[in-house]
């Protein structure tokens, strides 16, 4: 099962901290161990680390407006968003 981290900015990450949607929208998915960093520096820089047992899925998970609906509501800003998927 592949790790990935995925960083991007947000409006507010204290709302971003506190929001219940990644788990909500991840969960639906199959992803687990899902973590959060922020990047003590810059409070609109964040990431997460989660494992993801299908690769396919998670993409087409992302490009929904389900996704779509849970970035809108986390503040995140979508075109910052990059994805990296452990070697």
């Amino acid at each position: 099962m592949p790790t990935i981290v995925a960083h991007h900015k947000v409006k507010d990450q204290k709302h971003w901290l506190a929001s219940p949607k990644r788990k909500e929208f991840f969960g639906l998915i199959g992803v687990t161990n899902i973590r959060t960093f922020i990047n003590p520096t810059d409070p609109t820089s964040v990431a997460l680390m989660m494992d993801v047992p299908d690769m396919e899925k998670f993409g087409a998970a992302m490009q929904s407006k389900d996704a779509a609906d849970a970035m809108s509501y986390d503040g995140v800003l979508p075109e910052t968003l990059v994805v990296c998927i452990e070697a």
